[in-house]
């Protein structure tokens, strides 16, 4: 599917948070997530005609629901059944609490959930817990027990910084042990309570993008990056050097408004959860209208009107840069990602100021 998706069409991924409530307050929500649902969330009824609305991209949409935690809403199955009933391909990231019950997860595969993405941050116990300052490791390694019995493909998230980085082979083994599909690894962008947080240096990124390249080829699961593209970058110079077999393809990557879309809680349509700029409300015009024809999703898909580094960069379209970091950090969604190392043959104009304070020594790569 994603080799003849037409991104200027259609999102290979819509994610809608259906809600920002939750029992956790992780440090590094993206949502900054309440235990409490928020007066103005889309309702039932504007949920559904969402659904209605993205069936409209093409046969099997890939929709995420997401939040806050899912579960926070009643009318969850409801929504889920709905999507499924419209060929929509429905997926779900809920939060590893006691809520998420082997019952609530028979009773989302029975629904439709396509897949179940569960977030993990640490191998152990200690390690997960103290990250996301919440007790959730044996909820979460519980759920994906019950996801495998269910039959529900498991996905795992994991947020990389530098309080995790040195952890990912172990992650690794935990992903491996889990029978999961898919490794999602999340680059941090600092929005929400991840502000807080460290991020690791361009250079770090680098040799944990080559580090992931080697996992892809070792193991039964997919690996991708989210807010990384540059993963492909290292992927296709890898291949050219003839440290891989050849298979990283010169296609264009999935990053902010170009492949992927989000829908807020209360309706906004953002190009992605880490870029939170509204082009448009779901209230007042179409997601697909949105996505296809709002100025600021068609600056995102065109990577020759980026500005420096990014913009001059040969991989800009199979990459492009993180246009979420890049609006976090420099307020400017086509500006250049700074968490990449890379500087393009004959470039000579400003780099992002993470990497000018950055270079003085590449810092290890996490060992097996």
């Amino acid at each position: 599917m994603f080799d003849d998706l037409d991104t200027d069409r259609r999102p290979l991924v819509l994610v809608w948070e259906v809600t920002q409530a939750c029992g956790l307050a992780c440090r590094h929500c993206r949502a900054d997530a309440r235990p409490q649902r928020h007066p103005d969330e889309l309702t039932t009824a504007e949920g559904k005609r969402l659904l209605e609305d993205a069936a409209e991209f093409g046969d099997g949409q890939l929709v995420v629901l997401s939040g806050g935690d899912p579960l926070a809403r009643d009318d969850l199955t409801e929504l889920v059944a709905h999507g499924d009933e419209l060929d929509l391909r429905m997926t779900i990231t809920p939060s590893g609490t006691r809520s998420l019950t082997p019952e609530r997860v028979r009773d989302l595969g029975d629904a439709g959930i396509a897949r179940m993405a569960l977030s993990l941050d640490g191998p152990t116990r200690e390690r997960h817990d103290a990250f996301r300052g919440e007790e959730s490791f044996e909820d979460t390694i519980e759920a994906a027990r019950a996801a495998r019995d269910a039959g529900i493909p498991l996905q795992v998230n994991t947020t990389v910084c530098a309080d995790t980085v040195e952890d990912l082979p172990a992650i690794r083994d935990r992903v491996r042990d889990l029978g999961a599909v898919l490794w999602s690894v999340f680059f941090l962008v600092p929005v929400g309570r991840g502000r807080v947080l460290d991020p690791i240096s361009p250079e770090r990124a680098e040799d944990a993008m080559a580090w992931l390249h080697e996992a892809s080829e070792e193991e039964r699961f997919g690996v991708k990056t989210t807010e990384a593209p540059f993963y492909r970058r290292v992927g296709i110079q890898r291949a050219e050097a003839g440290e891989t077999d050849g298979s990283a393809q010169r296609r264009g990557g999935i990053t902010a408004g170009r492949g992927f879309a989000f829908v807020s809680h209360t309706g906004e349509v953002y190009p992605s959860g880490f870029l939170p700029e509204s082009a448009g409300s779901v209230r007042e015009r179409s997601v697909v209208d949105v996505y296809r024809n709002a100025e600021l999703f068609e600056s995102l898909r065109d990577p020759d009107g980026f500005s420096g580094k990014c913009g001059a960069c040969e991989y800009r379209h199979v990459c492009g840069g993180s246009r979420s970091r890049a609006y976090a950090v420099t307020g400017d969604p086509t500006g250049s990602d700074p968490l990449c190392p890379y500087i393009p043959e004959g470039y000579d104009g400003p780099l992002p100021e993470r990497q000018r304070a950055s270079e003085g020594g590449d810092p290890p790569e996490p060992a097996d």
